[in-house]
């Protein structure tokens, strides 16, 4: 297997993102009390595009060839603020940021694992550990690559780390924890057979055991069934954002679920073992557009008859129901129509709409690029609209409808 970060090795700029690329000397300064010391005065600076260039200057002419590290460690720091709290003193390298998981979504899979004993075979700088040290009863932190674990034995003091291969188990009797590696130069990987390392060869190295694999979000179920698993997919949304999925192995999953729905903002979770009868109707009062975890998850049924709404047509994600459920947004029908874009503005200029939400799904021409319907609409009025666009039926009997609604929020 290619170490993850092997592109790592020597000081330079990643072609692909203009990033500064760090050597082990580089890290090990950076945890000295010298590099600290530095890193502390480089966090003063502004570094905004405005002032980045003479900030630099001044940084190179006080620190010379250590300023890329420094530099690139306190903007990587910035930009793990919001999505890592608690990190201020960490060190990142830029993919590594990128592919760790929020806070809150590795807090939720760490209360999962809950008094097991977990061994991340792909600790990278240290995320996944972190979220796990108030939870799991034990810890191990293994990496291929020597300059992502030299950084997450700077962020995690105490947890024991070493480098070993995810592909040659060096425990037993843990559960294993694995983040394939999903980009490369900037880039993402989206056959699992392209992860770093590949999915297949993971499942199959540990195999009856408790495994967890973070996945990335549009992963192809049917590839991961032709696989061979066999336990859950669950998939995460936090922030109105589908930010990920996660495989748990039959050993971690309920009895009878195969695929989960999380979403973190409302504290909601849904799973296929909950019942699915609902029937397809025209729209009433109100339509829901799913969290984005539900309707990856292919979960939109089960949705609908928690909450007591019906679909639009039985192939459309769209929801419908005469009672809103409680602190979920929802559409207001005002008017449904044929859709056409000369009746759609009709329509909004008949209600003196300015600004306008476009949801889309089912419509080619529209999912496209909705953006660019707002702008031909053309709209001048005062009061901000939604609408909704989506086929209903199938074949020669499907026609576009459009759903001009008031939202709820």
């Amino acid at each position: 297997m290619a170490p993850r970060g092997s592109q790592g090795l020597v000081l330079q700029r990643d072609g692909h993102r203009g990033k500064a690329v760090l050597t082990l000397d580089q890290v090990s300064y950076l945890r000295s009390a010298a590099g600290q010391d530095a890193l502390r005065e480089v966090a003063g600076l502004a570094l905004t595009e405005a002032t980045k260039v003479t900030d630099i200057a001044g940084v190179r002419a006080r620190f010379g060839d250590r300023t890329p590290a420094l530099v690139e460690t306190t903007l990587l720091r910035r930009r793990a603020a919001a999505k890592l709290p608690d990190t201020g003193d960490w060190l990142f390298t830029d993919e590594a940021l990128q592919q760790a998981s929020a806070a809150a979504v590795a807090v939720h899979r760490a209360a999962r694992l809950a008094g097991r004993v977990v061994h991340d075979v792909t600790c990278s700088i240290g995320t996944e550990l972190a979220a796990l040290r108030g939870a799991a009863t034990g810890l191990i932190g293994s990496d291929i690559d020597p300059i992502r674990l030299a950084m997450a034995q700077h962020n995690l003091p105490g947890v024991p780390l070493l480098r070993a291969d995810a592909l040659a188990p060096v425990t037993r009797d843990t559960v294993v924890l694995a983040d394939p590696a999903r980009r490369s130069g900037g880039r993402r990987r989206f056959d699992p057979a392209d992860y770093q390392p590949a999915l297949d060869r993971l499942l199959d190295t540990y195999a009856g055991r408790d495994l967890v694999v973070k996945a990335a979000p549009g992963i192809d179920f049917d590839k991961i069934a032709l696989l061979g698993f066999t336990g859950e997919i669950e998939v995460t949304s936090w922030r109105s954002s589908v930010r990920e999925a996660c495989l748990w192995s039959p050993g971690l999953s309920e009895a009878g679920v195969r695929r989960r729905a999380v979403m973190l903002d409302r504290g909601e979770q849904i799973t296929d073992a909950e019942p699915d009868d609902i029937d397809a109707r025209p729209a009433g009062r109100w339509l829901v557009d799913p969290d984005g975890a539900v309707v990856r998850a292919g979960l939109v049924r089960q949705y609908g008859a928690r909450h007591r709404l019906w679909q639009l047509d039985p192939d459309i994600a769209y929801l419908s129901g005469d009672e809103l459920p409680d602190g979920v947004r929802g559409f207001e029908v005002l008017e449904s129509l044929p859709y056409s874009e000369k009746r759609l503005r009709q329509a909004l200029a008949a209600l003196d709409c300015g600004s306008l939400e476009v949801l889309v799904r089912g419509v080619r021409e529209v999912q496209a690029d909705p953006d660019a319907l707002r702008r031909r609409l053309r709209l001048r009025g005062r009061v901000a609209l939604s609408v909704v666009i989506t086929r209903i039926g199938a074949g020669a009997a499907a026609k576009a409808i459009a759903f001009v609604c008031h939202p709820s929020r």
